[in-house]
């Protein structure tokens, strides 16, 4: 059968595309923060389909991303606590955000169901100082006139790794909390008085849904995945709020991300009706002269096509997504403070 010169032409076009993804095709390496993995794996995953290029992301906890970014051994760290201007500048590096979502109080409460009972945020402080022990404690009971509690002891589950999602929740209960800030403070990893630790949300997770009276911090895509029971949160404002990316969105309501310096924001404790207590924002750190230029390059075009592409996949697993103005920024931040060429 003859072909045309027009097909030889599209035919050799086709085959040149392939080779071109076939030779182009990259493997992006990240590590950190297991509060962004369910995110990330979604955004990667999607990302795969459409250039070729692979994400091998090791979700590790915030504080082995930082660790990892800083010894050049992956083309960004992933780290839910925001390092400050001196500590980026200290290590050659670029902070960004990607998404924002909550920290929940999962909780394994026989006869309690997702929401089911209310805690405010100096009650959840003297459970994870061993103040309260007992689920029918006189503290508990009063947030919640009418739900049978039981008289059970309360099983503390807390991150054993270094944890972003551990700096949000201590960097909450240090608000609310006094004592908790001066007993404990505020840091990705902690001296807990009680509790026993689990690596990752996922370990957390998975210890909670399997120890009867236990309760534990983790993403909410975390409770949503694995179907758990959950604590609402008596917020700033007096209000109980449930664990929502509406709620999470409120928290950042009153963000101006452009007037931040290096991206330095904290969302827990805002002020708002609907905001959810325990917020936080994502961020990737990434170093302003690479080693490796392309492989940065690389990584930019994956989180690019993320912000514009990956909204409905956030959507889908309750993460909230930043304005367009402040990706824009963020962009900008790329072209002026990373060296990919």
């Amino acid at each position: 059968m003859k072909i045309n010169i027009a097909m030889r032409a599209a035919l050799f076009a086709c085959a040149t595309s392939i080779a071109a993804v076939s030779v182009h095709a990259a493997e992006i390496t990240g590590a950190g923060s297991t509060f962004g993995t369910p995110i990330y794996s979604k955004w990667a995953e999607a990302y795969k389909k459409v250039s070729g290029n692979s994400l091998n992301y090791q979700s590790i906890g915030s504080g082995g991303g930082i660790a990892q970014i800083n010894a050049n051994t992956v083309t960004f760290g992933a780290s839910d606590m925001p390092l400050t201007p001196t500590d980026l500048a200290a290590h050659d590096l670029v902070q960004f955000p990607t998404v924002i979502g909550g920290a929940i109080p999962a909780v394994n409460i026989p006869g309690i169901g997702a929401g089911g009972i209310t805690l405010d945020g100096v009650t959840l402080a003297h459970i994870y100082l061993g103040k309260i022990t007992k689920w029918n404690a006189p503290a508990i009971a009063k947030l919640n006139p009418g739900v049978k509690l039981p008289d059970l002891d309360i099983v503390v589950v807390h991150r054993a790794d270094g944890s972003g999602t551990t700096f949000i929740w201590t960097s909450y209960l240090s608000k609310v909390s006094p004592t908790f800030k001066k007993n404990v403070g505020v840091n990705t990893a902690v001296q807990w008085p009680v509790g026993i630790g689990a690596k990752g949300n996922e370990g957390v997770a998975n210890n909670v849904a399997n120890t009867k009276g236990a309760i534990g911090y983790v993403e909410y895509a975390y409770v949503t995945q694995n179907h758990m029971a959950y604590a609402k949160m008596i917020n700033k404002d007096g209000k109980v709020v449930e664990p929502s990316a509406a709620a999470f969105q409120a928290s950042a309501a009153g963000v101006d991300w452009a007037k931040s310096d290096h991206y330095y924001v904290i969302l827990t404790n805002q002020a708002g009706a609907a905001t959810w207590p325990i917020s936080g924002a994502t961020f990737i750190l990434m170093h302003g002269k690479p080693k490796d230029k392309a492989a940065s390059a690389e990584a930019l075009k994956f989180f690019d096509w993320s912000y514009h592409n990956g909204g409905q996949i956030a959507k889908d697993l309750f993460y909230v997504m930043l304005p367009s103005s402040t990706v824009k920024q963020i962009e900008a931040t790329w072209q002026k403070e990373i060296a990919t060429k």
